[in-house]
């Protein structure tokens, strides 16, 4: 069970147990729906109200969920509308930092793209099937794709793109851990580094743009199939 002595002591008390919830309702430990009790929450993190509603508030914004007229809070359901804007807004926000990383970053910007794939590619997801071994692999799946963006100098973007990743990986981790991916995206990311650490900004974005439209595809597919096969899909307009 978590505590506070588990806590980042660089984070305030409420980021810390954002990060902690953010996590959980991404690898669908906290399903898509359910209600999120304060009462648990606060015995599971070993908090206050106070810091516990800054952080309920944090992930409201960002997405991850909601709040009900005087009934508490849940978790925001997923929805193949609500992926579609992910993977949209994603692709379009991801693209442009990218571009305007691979103008302004500096050799020491490459050199941790580079070692950020590196250390990425040591760990295949294959041979990684459950527990801990999972969990790392989707940490550095994610500092790779923050890594590329990093040189923007752009905060705000930076912001919206690392919310847009969570929200994205949200989907691609809870229906895509039962369904194999149709392609090699070791090869995709090794791709879009070399274009990148070339500074061929037209393909490292078409290749970027590629990869994140190509996953959204896959667990949209994933997802209708689930939703269908549990009487939950409704008609979208």
């Amino acid at each position: 069970m978590p505590s506070i002595t588990n806590f980042d002591p660089s984070q305030t008390l409420a980021s810390n147990v954002a990060s902690l919830l953010r996590e959980r309702i991404a690898s669908g430990e906290f399903a898509p729906g359910s209600k999120l009790r304060l009462d648990e929450l606060r015995a599971l993190f070993g908090v206050s109200l106070s810091p516990l509603r800054e952080a309920l508030s944090r992930l409201c914004a960002e997405g991850f969920v909601a709040t009900e007229d005087q009934r508490g809070y849940r978790v925001v359901p997923v929805s193949p509308r609500n992926l579609n804007e992910v993977t949209r807004l994603r692709s379009e926000f991801e693209s442009f930092a990218l571009r305007e990383s691979i103008r302004l970053g500096d050799d020491e910007w490459e050199s941790q793209v580079v070692a950020s794939l590196h250390r990425l590619n040591k760990l295949e997801r294959g041979a990684h099937a459950e527990g801990e071994g999972v969990s790392q692999w989707e940490q550095f799946h994610c500092v790779f794709h923050r890594q590329l963006v990093s040189a923007c100098q752009l905060p705000l973007l930076l912001h919206f793109c690392s919310t847009l990743h969570d929200l994205n990986d949200r989907y691609r981790r809870i229906f895509l851990n039962d369904n194999p991916i149709d392609r090699d995206v070791r090869k995709e990311h090794e791709e879009i580094c070399r274009a990148t650490t070339e500074r061929r900004a037209d393909d490292a974005c078409q290749l970027l743009r590629s990869h994140i439209e190509r996953t959204g595809a896959n667990v949209l597919r994933a997802l209708i199939q689930k939703q269908e096969e549990s009487g939950l899909l409704r008609a979208q307009p």
